[in-house]
């Protein structure tokens, strides 16, 4: 899952993109509200993590205007102030979640895995399919059965089939998922990717799609 973390906080906001990257999330990280407008213009995230206090557009602002334009995107929210007035104005602005700080990086990431997953439709943390089990929070994978050994980015692209399994994914639409600005991508990581992830679960279980793309099979 692609995140847009906005936060101006140079401390809090490395350690948050630190903490994402590292429970298997591609984190994009941006400074400042008017800059935040502008990547969502550009990238079809999965969520957002957004401050309030932001320099140049502040987060409420920001959400307002996704919010008034119908854009969907999963929205959790930090703020400093905690009271019940605060929480009120940023639900009603169209935050899904509201977090204060300080708060614990796990409790972040399991809230921001709930209001992704809600938007998704699905009330189970879970992904099955074909006797593959997804476990996102442990980082978890049982295939008929049996624990595998994925790679980070294996485990994103699973997750990302499952999520989509009714979906062609072109090549370019799997890449802006599992990398982030700041990344380098080799002309053919996808390929390898799955090309590793049928040894694994079997041939058929990603089905490749001539000129178009892949699709989950199984």
């Amino acid at each position: 899952m692609r995140i847009l973390l906005v936060e101006d906080d140079l401390l809090l906001g490395d350690g948050v993109e630190a903490g994402l990257r590292q429970t298997g999330f591609t984190v994009d990280w941006i400074k400042d509200g008017v800059s935040a407008r502008s990547a969502l213009e550009v990238v079809d995230y999965d969520g957002m993590v957004l401050d309030i206090n932001l320099p140049r557009l502040s987060g409420l602002d920001l959400l307002r205007d996704m919010r008034r334009h119908s854009n969907p995107l999963p929205v959790l929210l930090l703020t400093a102030r905690d009271t019940v007035e605060d929480r009120i104005l940023g639900l009603d602005a169209g935050a899904d979640d509201y977090l204060v700080k300080p708060f614990a990086l796990g409790e972040l990431v399991a809230r921001l895995r709930a209001v992704v997953r809600r938007a998704h439709g699905r009330a189970s943390p879970m992904l099955e399919h074909a006797g593959l089990s997804l476990d996102p929070g442990a980082h978890r994978a049982c295939y008929q059965g049996q624990d595998i050994e994925l790679t980070g980015k294996e485990f994103q692209l699973l997750e990302l089939f499952l999520d989509n399994r009714n979906k062609v994914l072109s090549r370019q639409q799997i890449e802006e998922k599992l990398y982030g600005w700041n990344q380098e991508v080799a002309s053919n990581a996808v390929e390898v990717h799955i090309h590793h992830l049928r040894k694994k679960l079997g041939a058929n279980f990603i089905r490749t799609h001539r000129g178009v793309g892949y699709q989950l099979g199984g």
